[in-house]
C-alpha cells in the first residue's frame, strides 16, 4: 500500500461515512447511546499474561485479493471465540477490503469477545458508527493522520468508552502515536509503501515502547515461533489476520496457534 493508496482508502472511508452520517446520523447517534463499550477490557485482555490474540475477520485485501469465499464473520468469529481469542478484528472498510459495518454488528451478536472496529478512520463519526455496531474498540493509522487529528481522536475514543489501538510502522510514527496520548500501540511491520512485510521492524520498535504502553505486534507473523520470539522481545499482543483467514478452519488453526506458541514461552 504506498502512501497515495492510503490517502486513497482514508478518503473513500470518510467519504462513505460521511453518507452515512447524511442518510442515518439520528438513528447511529441513538444506537450508539444504547452501547456500553468495553474500551478497558479490552486493553486488560491485550496487556494481561500469556499469548493474547487479535484474530480477524477479513474478506479482501488489496494486495492478496479475495482470501474467503464464501464469508461469514460471525461463524468465523464464534469459532475464534472458542479458541480462545483475546479479542477480534472485523474489517468494515468497504471499497477495498469489501468490508461492513454489518459484518461488525453480526460478530457483535455472535461473541461476547471484545471487538476491535478495523477500518481507516480520519472523522468523530465513524467512532460514532464503531460504538453503535458494538465495538470495543478503534484502530487509528497513525501515517494517516496529522498529529492533531491523531491526538483528538485518540480523546474522542476515550470519552465513549472505546480503547483506541494506534498503528505505527516507523519510529516517527511511534514518537507522535505516544505525544498523542496512546496507550495501545500496535506495530505493522508491512511497509506502506511497497507492501514488502519485514518483521525486523518489529524487533526495532519494540525498543522505542515505553513500560505501561501496551504492544501488539501487526503483520507478516506465520508461524508458532514469530510469536513466541516476539512475546519474549516484549510484545503484548498480536493481530494475526490472513494466516488464519486462507485456512480451511480459522478457529481451529488460531487453537492450533496458541498451543504452539505457549510452547515458546
Amino acid at each position: 500500500m504506498n502512501t497515495d493508496l492510503l490517502a486513497a482508502i482514508m478518503a473513500a472511508s470518510a467519504r462513505v461515512a460521511a453518507e452515512h452520517e447524511r442518510t442515518a446520523g439520528p438513528e447511529v447517534h441513538a444506537a450508539s447511546g444504547r452501547r456500553t463499550p468495553r474500551g478497558a477490557e479490552f486493553r486488560a485482555r491485550l496487556a494481561g499474561p500469556g499469548i493474547n490474540v487479535i484474530a480477524e475477520c477479513k474478506r479482501r485485501s488489496p494486495s492478496r485479493g479475495i482470501l474467503r469465499h464464501p464469508y461469514d464473520p460471525g461463524a468465523i468469529a464464534g469459532g475464534y471465540a472458542a479458541a480462545g481469542a483475546a479479542a477480534i478484528s472485523v474489517l468494515t472498510e468497504n471499497t477495498f477490503f469489501d468490508g461492513s459495518l454489518d459484518h461488525l454488528s453480526a460478530v457483535r451478536e455472535r461473541v461476547d469477545v471484545p471487538l476491535l472496529r478495523k477500518d481507516f478512520i480520519s472523522t468523530s463519526f465513524q467512532l460514532v458508527e464503531a460504538r453503535a455496531a458494538g465495538a470495543d474498540a478503534v484502530l487509528l493509522i497513525a501515517a494517516g493522520l496529522d498529529a492533531g487529528t491523531l491526538a483528538r481522536l485518540i480523546g474522542e475514543a476515550a470519552a465513549l468508552g472505546l480503547a483506541a489501538l494506534v498503528e505505527v510502522h516507523t519510529r516517527q510514527e511511534l514518537v507522535r502515536a505516544l505525544a498523542a496520548g496512546a496507550d495501545l500501540v500496535g506495530v505493522n511491520s508491512r511497509n506502506l509503501k511497497t507492501l514488502e512485510v519485514n518483521l525486523h521492524v518489529l524487533d526495532e520498535i519494540i525498543l522505542g515502547i515505553p513500560a505501561g504502553v501496551t504492544a501488539v505486534a501487526e503483520s507478516g507473523l506465520r508461524t508458532a515461533a514469530d510469536v513466541g520470539r516476539l512475546r519474549a522481545a516484549g510484545y503484548d499482543a498480536f493481530l494475526v489476520g490472513e494466516l488464519l483467514m486462507t485456512t480451511p478452519d480459522p478457529g481451529g488453526a488460531l487453537a492450533s496457534l496458541l498451543t504452539l506458541a505457549a510452547g515458546f514461552e
